[in-house]
């Protein structure tokens, strides 16, 4: 089995695949994370909880926007499972070719997200919007070039900023609201928060779509915690919530490849 991990900024995202199917998923709060075996008690723990058998995973893949974590979840892994993590990271192999004028800004998140993509929909042009602690835009072509993207806040973090530095302002639940206009004050942030987030979804879309495509046709990809939310504002032509995993399934199996074809190349040399 591969064990997969997104280590993002809110939550560790998780699954488990057998071959090609995924079998668990699962959260872990990041600012949680606490001691490497901590972690890797959780992992073997939410495992059996599953009734999934730790011993049967045999390769664990990560991307991370946390480097803070990354020595305590690899220290983890290696304990606790007996292997060496597969880090997704620019310079990595991974069949996309990176245009960003510095390629290790981009986040391996974003990575993996386009790796899945280009996989699923092959020839097509993209559009990924991962809806998470930043909500980020990323533009990648038929011909497997990241080209690109837009970050701005996401609606937790927004709301949080709000909350935060305005006095009289409260955290509020984040939901799709009935109306445009709030009579409360609770409900005119849920509204800002909303319908700014809506606003700016389809501005980014748009220009996207002018500027760096040219008017082709343009699949948009939904992802992440906050996609659902606007599943309804035809914004997204589908919604992917496993997208980052099954990119990291993908880039470790291209990965295996690769090395599988160098050692024989070296045997046979």
């Amino acid at each position: 089995m591969l064990l997969c991990l997104d280590v993002g900024n809110t939550h560790i995202f998780g699954g488990v695949f057998r071959d090609d199917k995924i079998v668990l998923r699962f959260r872990y709060a990041t600012h949680q994370l606490g001691t490497s075996d901590q972690f890797g008690i959780f992992l073997r723990d939410i495992l059996q909880l599953n009734k999934l058998d730790s011993s049967d995973v045999t390769a664990v893949a990560m991307c991370s926007v946390v480097p803070a974590c990354n020595y305590t979840i690899n220290h983890a892994i290696s304990q606790y499972f007996g292997v060496e993590v597969f880090n997704l990271k620019a310079g990595v192999r991974t069949g996309l070719n990176i245009r960003y004028k510095n390629p290790a800004e981009v986040g391996a998140d974003r990575i993996a997200n386009a790796i899945g993509v280009v996989n699923a929909f092959p020839d097509k042009n993209i559009i990924i919007i991962d809806e998470g602690t930043a909500t980020t835009f990323c533009a990648v072509n038929k011909k497997k070039d990241y080209l690109g993207g837009v970050i701005l806040a996401g609606m937790r973090l927004s709301m949080e900023a709000l909350s935060s530095n305005a006095a009289k302002l409260m955290e509020v639940d984040i939901k799709v609201p009935p109306t445009h206009l709030g009579q409360t004050t609770r409900g005119s942030v849920q509204r800002g928060l909303y319908f700014g987030h809506l606003g700016a979804l389809r501005e980014i879309v748009s220009g996207l779509k002018k500027e760096t495509f040219n008017g082709e046709t343009v699949t948009v990809i939904g992802t992440g915690g906050f996609s659902q939310l606007f599943r309804d504002e035809k914004i997204f032509d589908i919604i992917l919530p496993d997208l980052v995993l099954q990119g990291l399934r993908i880039a470790y199996n291209y990965s295996l490849e690769s090395m599988q074809k160098v050692k024989s190349v070296g045997s046979s040399a």
